[in-house]
């Protein structure tokens, strides 16, 4: 064996077991600790669609928070103004983020504009008014205090949330910012999601205020008749309560919702508490807090540990109001009142109420993260339970078994020897694709499963591409060694660029898709460039091995489509009927889907989808009876009979999420009697969300069209990159079309599978169009269209076989894949079939119009 061929092999050899020295640990549980330690630890990440956890988009609301500042800086103004005999009226603005207040003559105007410069940097006056006996001055936050808090209250809550999940206990949870008030959080397996979100959304403001029972003789009675005159609603909370019951209550005073529970009692009573409005103590004053077991019925509570500052204010206040109550007040929402029996020293309080001991816990987690710096609320909320992750983990290992085995047959039929060592090439192309991805700490998701298919689809046709140019080198007579080597040769750079237009769409895809979509590029990306390797390089040394051991004399193909002699551009008229028709169709959907008229699912329309597993079939016209029992509107369902499937989805237009789960749960419960069904998963999301996903699914196909025409104007001509281009329009919009004709609801998985057929038919595109650019140089003599129909005609038969290895990994993901991909499938089936046919019947007519049936010049 010559020296270097050797050293070829033993580079390939140590790659290969280095890769699966990596992999190892993702496909088991049973990793030895010296493995972790002297080898690899980190195995494969498995996205949460595979084994199950949430992911939660929540918007911080930064206004709010200048608005909270703008309050509290105003009360301290306002104490310090009382202090200096200086009595103001706090007057309520429209604007937020302003105060106004009126004083009491003229003459206070110039000491309060005094007091403010020197003593309160933090804030700017933003008016004056000096009609009338009382003047008034309106104040906000300064331009530097207000930006300050703007660009902190996201990191702050970043990092508050980030406290609070590290100590409820979820493994290798993500917590990361996005855009300017987004927060993403993917909690993998996690076991209890409306316990997370409850966690992760409390506000936790905690104050303590003295209870106002002097006054509180009737307001059961007020509460109850604004109830009786629709004043007030009869959910009502904090904020309602009080602007129904404004003009009834003393000033200085506010109401709270009180939540108890009686001991073993199941359901939660509310009742209205009368406070004095200025907190005594708030959350600052703690220092820690954790869950404690006594009391009469040897119930949880929250132990407080206060801080030096807090111990003193504490016993101070208990031993002014002994007798007296005091409420410790969470987000608005009283959790107790207890009596005051004596001054507290110590520096200890409690939080009794009935909790359950996961409830107690939580209060105390978010006590000791401390206090989100503003509300935040959730506008993407997307739950997998572990069941369904782990169902689509088995059907698509399953459906990419069959798939593979098929691919595997029919190579080694049609391709013999060589179709073998194309299967190798393949089985080394995953190998070392799920090696990269775990030394990326790249996360595997159901789009990067389809970036999986699409590379194992351009490995094969990689092959078949040298393959094919071995068959045409053979038929010139040339011996084994020549036309191994004119094979590859011929075939290089057909394969990179085909590759290379792959890579500027899955590189426009990272850049400016969202977090599915990122997933499927890192994954394409990575795969060409191992097939690169694989394909021009890992099999050649194989053939270079067998003739420098002279192992056989001759190597053959089976040959099923033999020369053929089609006048593809005097049909062009038909087939430009044809795709005219579809592209129309095409763009109707498309037009449809902006005007949010198509059939669109809660990725791009807003809402939530909520599927389920029934322990034994159903009948639909029970589940709407019981959906209409329970008024849930606009809603769609679909079912999978032979898994006892259902999936339920209410399509609302919303900015922040509004979970039905529990309604539509509770329907299914009382309306389908004898049938248990099991939450499997569930998204919710809001308008927001849904159409920030639309616009840069858009924006990143137009970025990677343009990369494409760019690149095949330099490397072949320009009217061959707006023919690609335009057949890749085509394309997806042809398979666009045929969705919405049938129905097909669109959404981000569909989304993925047309960027994976502008991947796959751009592939297809290249090959035809090398093979035009070497007619022009080889067949001066010939017309264009004579041209171009050889061209076409020689490269028939390799485009029917590549188009045949991708449809039967796409057919096996259609019947065994599961219901979670089962509409992905068929995308990509019809995306093989569209993209074979536009390749053959609408590129090339396109470059022959455009240079009106010369051929272009040789570059």
């Amino acid at each position: 064996m010559p020296k270097g061929l050797k050293w070829k092999f033993l580079l390939v050899a140590a790659l290969t077991i280095i890769s699966a020295l990596i992999v190892y640990p993702s496909f088991s549980n049973n990793v030895p600790d010296w493995f972790k330690k002297y080898l690899y630890s980190e195995g494969l990440k498995l996205g949460l669609d595979l084994q199950g956890g949430m992911y939660l988009t929540l918007q911080v609301d930064v206004d709010q928070a200048v608005k909270n500042a703008a309050e509290l800086a105003a009360k301290d103004l306002k104490d310090t103004l009382g202090r200096k005999q200086i009595t103001v009226v706090m007057k309520q603005t429209a604007k937020p983020g302003e105060i106004t207040y009126l004083l009491p003559n003229a003459e206070s105007l110039a000491r309060v504009e005094a007091i403010i410069k020197e003593e309160f940097p933090n804030l700017r006056i933003t008016g004056e008014r000096q009609e009338g006996n009382f003047p008034e001055i309106s104040i906000g936050l300064s331009a530097h205090e207000e930006k300050f808090i703007r660009d902190n209250a996201v990191d702050q809550s970043l990092e508050i949330i980030r406290n609070r999940i590290d100590q409820f206990g979820v493994a290798e949870p993500v917590i990361v910012r996005q855009g300017s008030q987004n927060i993403v959080v993917q909690l993998p397996g996690v076991k209890d999601p409306k316990r997370a979100i409850n966690l992760i959304g409390q506000t936790a403001q905690l104050e303590f205020k003295l209870v106002d029972d002097e006054n509180s003789a009737g307001l059961d009675r007020l509460v109850r008749e604004a109830v009786e005159s629709g004043r007030l609603s009869p959910d009502y909370d904090t904020k309602a309560l009080n602007d129904a019951l404004k003009n009834e209550i003393p000033k200085d005073d506010e109401v709270v919702v009180l939540k108890e529970r009686e001991f073993q009692e199941e359901r939660e009573r509310k009742r209205p508490l009368l406070v004095k409005a200025k907190a005594v103590m708030t959350g600052d004053a703690v220092k820690t807090a954790r869950v404690r077991v006594g009391g009469q019925f040897n119930e949880p509570y929250v132990e407080l540990e206060l801080t030096d500052r807090g111990a003193r204010l504490f016993e101070k206040i208990t031993g002014n109001n002994v007798g007296k109550r005091l409420a410790i007040i969470l987000d608005g929402v009283a959790r107790s009142a207890p009596v005051i029996r004596e001054r507290i020293a110590g520096g200890s309080a409690q939080i009794t109420g009935s909790f359950t001991y996961e409830e107690a816990s939580d209060l105390a987690i978010v006590l000791r993260a401390g206090a989100l710096p503003a509300p935040v609320h959730i506008i993407q909320n997307v739950t997998v339970g572990p069941s369904l992750g782990k169902d689509s983990i088995q059907k698509g290992i399953t459906a990419g078994l069959i798939g593979a085995a098929m691919v595997i047959m029919l190579m080694l039929i049609y391709y013999r020897l060589s179709g073998l060592i194309a299967d190798v090439a393949a089985v080394m192309n995953i190998l070392f694709l799920m090696a990269v991805l775990s030394l990326l700490h790249a996360t595997l998701t159901l789009p990067g499963i389809a970036g999986i298919i699409l590379t194992i689809g351009m490995g094969v046709d990689s092959n078949v591409l040298i393959f094919e140019r071995m068959r045409e080198e053979r038929a010139l007579g040339r011996p084994l060694k020549a036309f191994i080597d004119g094979g590859y040769d011929k075939a290089f750079w057909t394969i990179v660029d085909a590759h290379v237009t792959t890579l500027i769409t899955a590189f426009a895809l990272f850049l400016f898709g969202t977090g599915p979509i990122k997933g499927f590029a890192v994954t394409l990306s990575a795969g060409i460039i191992i097939n690169l390797f694989t394909a021009i390089f890992g099999t050649r040394i194989v053939y270079d091995f067998i003739i420098a051991k002279n192992a056989i004399k001759d190597i053959r193909f089976l040959r099923i489509i033999k020369d053929t002699n089609i006048d593809f551009i005097g049909r062009r008229n038909i087939t430009f009927v044809i795709s005219g028709v579809l592209v129309a169709l095409g763009l109707l959907a498309f037009v449809q889907i902006m005007r949010g008229d198509a059939n669109l699912g809660v990725d791009f329309a807003g809402g939530t989808m909520i599927q389920y597993k029934a322990d034994r079939p159903f009948r639909l016209d029970q589940v709407r009876q019981a959906m209409e029992s329970a008024d849930v509107k606009d809603y769609t369902l679909q079912d999978v009979p032979s898994e006892n499937v259902l999936i339920v989805e209410v399509k609302k237009s919303m900015t922040r999420v509004e979970s039905i789960e529990e309604k539509v749960t509770n329907a299914l419960s009382r309306g389908v009697t004898g049938t248990r069904f099991t939450v499997e998963s569930k998204s919710e999301i809001g308008s927001t969300v849904s159409r920030d996903l639309r616009n840069k699914a858009l924006v990143a196909i137009a970025i990677s069209l343009a990369g494409i025409l760019v690149y095949l104007a330099f490397r072949f001509d320009f009217s061959f990159g707006v023919a690609a281009a335009i057949a890749t329009f085509h394309d997806v919009l042809a398979v666009l079309g045929v969705l919405y004709l049938l129905g097909n609801e669109i959404t981000l998985l569909i989304v993925t599978a047309l960027l994976t057929l502008a991947g796959y038919s751009l592939t297809d595109t290249v090959v035809v169009f090398d093979r035009i650019r070497e007619s022009i140089k080889r067949y001066p003599k010939l017309t264009f269209a004579e041209m171009i129909n050889k061209s076409v005609n020689e490269m028939l038969g390799r485009t029917i076989m590549a188009s045949g290895t991708t449809l039967l990994v796409t057919i096996s993901l259609f019947f065994f894949g599961g219901v979670v991909i089962h509409s992905f499938a068929l995308a990509l089936m019809m995306g093989v079939i569209v993209g074979t046919y536009s390749s053959v019947f609408v590129a090339s007519p396109i470059v022959y119009l455009w240079h009106k049936g010369q051929a272009p010049l040789r570059k």
